[in-house]
């Protein structure tokens, strides 16, 4: 029997059963990445942030609770913030937390383990995805920002997309009336949608195709091994570039891996992926952005692999 059977109607049902699923999302959470960025200042941000540097890389991991952003709008953020005197450890804290320590994404993710322990899987990602983000926060700030950042990265101003939808009244109350800026609001929504959207509908693709065709038989001596299979699904979670406001529902459908491994998919995709190395490589410099995924990925690997089974034990996981 071969390992691989491909039926375009079984991928078709799966494909589309978790692109509606999904979708939505992705399209909630990329309208409310255009509304913060178009109408929240971002002294807003920072100025509610204590003035204890260690505090504030704290409470910079559950910023995402009151301005969610996720991983594929948050460079452009980072930028602006950093141009506005925010801490290195700050930025590199919520850069890291947003994408998970977000309603939206908590929301999502409880929604896609439906019937798999819900709260307790939320929870996890919730509390690993913060943890991890102060944790690298904290030792980024102990560096000088010239050895991290690139050189031009603080006091100029960001360009790309911004430069088209928001430039012209972002952080200046008296640019743009309500109109111009809900006008720009939705075209750096429909923008992010677009982008998201292609990387979230390419993954359903994989995950359908690998749910529906290949023979799960040929996996089963990976995904009996918690360190095997974590190391493979964060290696997965990379290639496959998913937004963190639907990756859940991507991984919910690995079921033939542990849960702890599902989880570290969840919180390293969302942290370091290969459009987040290009995107990182906008305000980082080469060496940091290599040592941030090598760290990432250990850090994470250690915590699942070696530390949730414990914690899971009682559950059945």
């Amino acid at each position: 029997m071969s390992w691989f059977n491909f039926s375009w109607q079984n991928f078709l049902f799966s494909f589309l059963a978790l692109s509606f699923e999904g979708l939505p999302f992705v399209l909630y959470g990329s309208l409310l990445s255009g509304l913060i960025a178009a109408f929240v200042p971002s002294k807003v941000i920072t100025g509610i942030l204590p003035n204890n540097r260690i505090l504030a890389t704290l409470a910079s991991g559950l910023l995402g609770i009151l301005f969610p952003v996720c991983e594929c709008g948050i460079v452009p953020v980072i930028r602006r913030l950093l141009n506005k005197g925010l801490p290195l450890s700050c930025a590199v804290t919520f850069m890291l937390a947003s994408p998970i320590v977000n309603p939206i994404v908590a929301f999502s993710t409880f929604a896609a383990f439906r019937g798999q322990s819900p709260t307790l899987v939320m929870l996890t990602r919730i509390v690993i995805g913060y943890i991890v983000a102060v944790l690298v926060g904290l030792i980024a700030g102990t560096r000088k920002p010239e050895e991290i950042l690139r050189s031009g990265v603080v006091g100029t101003p960001a360009r790309k997309r911004l430069a088209f939808s928001l430039a012209p009244f972002i952080d200046n109350p008296k640019a743009g009336g309500l109109k111009e800026k809900s006008i720009g609001a939705i075209r750096l929504a429909c923008e992010d949608f677009l982008d998201t959207s292609l990387y979230f509908i390419l993954g359903a693709a994989v995950a359908a195709t690998f749910n529906t065709a290949v023979d799960q038989q040929v996996i089963l001596p990976l995904a009996s091994s918690n360190t095997l299979s974590t190391a493979a699904l964060m290696l997965f979670s990379a290639v496959l570039t998913l937004c963190s406001t639907s990756d859940a529902f991507i991984a919910a459908t690995f079921a033939s891996f542990p849960m702890v491994a599902r989880i570290a998919f969840m919180v390293f995709g969302p942290m370091f992926d290969l459009k987040l190395f290009f995107l990182y490589s906008v305000l980082f410099k080469k060496r940091f952005v290599g040592s941030l995924a090598i760290g990432l990925f250990f850090i994470i690997g250690i915590i699942c692999s070696l530390l949730l089974p414990f914690l899971y034990a009682s559950y059945g996981f």
